[in-house]
């Protein structure tokens, strides 16, 4: 065992004194869920937060409760992809916008996986891309990548965002190989059911498909596999991205961390 040299202290800071100040953070799918909290938590530790959500009004909501600033934007327009990171000079991207279907995938809409793959690995590849130039030149940069559990492991009816989730952990693994000799870390946040607007649809239509009570779908069907038997909550969620733009997670960097309550122990 080492030890440390006298009189320094190689702990560095509490994960309540992050300071991100002078950093601006670009959020997609920022005014609700995950996102919102990923905005809360950030602005909190001092960075200037960029809210990007389709939802206009909800943005402007979110940007205004955290001091930050709202951009409006379909990223399953890749146009619009582009847009947003040239005007954001983005120091931490979070790439969280997404959305869910459910269907057997000979009843899947080839419109509806397509513009999964738009919005879900398209546009983040396409933030990435216009936003590395800017972090290699300043010799820093935080990439998170909101996965899922479904970017590890498979579950039927979710083809689209399961093939999604699977190639944004490539294309994470991809960026924290290139990244690295600029100073920019790469990673994968791998959350199950989190208690989000998105996962409440979920539950409201798998109880219309198998004829269950919201709450046994909860329990029965969404939590079967996990060992800690509830949702996620979308802070516990924003406290591990947090955690990886410290100065602390450095090293930290082609990871995927799960946080699925026990499911992936199977």
């Amino acid at each position: 065992m080492t030890s440390a040299t006298p009189g320094r202290d190689v702990r560095g800071p509490a994960a309540g004194d992050l300071d991100l100040s002078g950093r601006t953070a670009l959020v997609t799918g920022g005014a609700g869920g995950i996102g919102l909290a990923c905005a809360r938590r950030l602005a909190s530790a001092g960075a200037q937060v960029v809210v990007a959500d389709i939802r206009a009004e909800a943005a402007a909501e979110a940007a205004e409760a955290i001091g930050g600033t709202a951009r409006t934007a379909d990223l399953a327009d890749l146009a619009e992809a582009d847009a947003l990171a040239r005007s954001c000079s983005a120091d931490i991207l979070v790439n969280n916008a997404g959305i869910q279907h459910v269907a057997p995938i000979e009843e899947f809409p080839p419109e509806t996986f397509s513009r999964i793959m738009r919005m879900m690995v398209e546009a983040p590849f396409r933030l990435v891309r216009g936003s590395l130039p800017g972090m290699y030149g300043r010799g820093w940069g935080r990439i998170v990548n909101i996965s899922s559990v479904h970017g590890l492991r498979a579950s039927p009816y979710k083809a689209a965002y399961v093939t999604a989730k699977h190639a944004l952990e490539g294309l994470s693994k991809v960026i924290a190989l290139e990244g690295a000799a600029h100073g920019v870390t790469s990673n994968c946040v791998c959350p199950a059911y989190v208690r989000t607007p998105l996962v409440e649809g979920q539950i409201e239509d798998q109880a219309r498909v198998h004829g269950m009570s919201p709450g046994a779908v909860t329990t029965d069907v969404l939590l079967a596999r996990a060992a800690v038997k509830r949702l996620i909550e979308p802070a516990e969620v924003a406290e591990l991205v947090a955690y990886l733009c410290a100065p602390q997670a450095a090293m930290m960097t082609g990871a995927s961390l799960t946080m699925d309550g026990g499911w992936t122990a199977h």
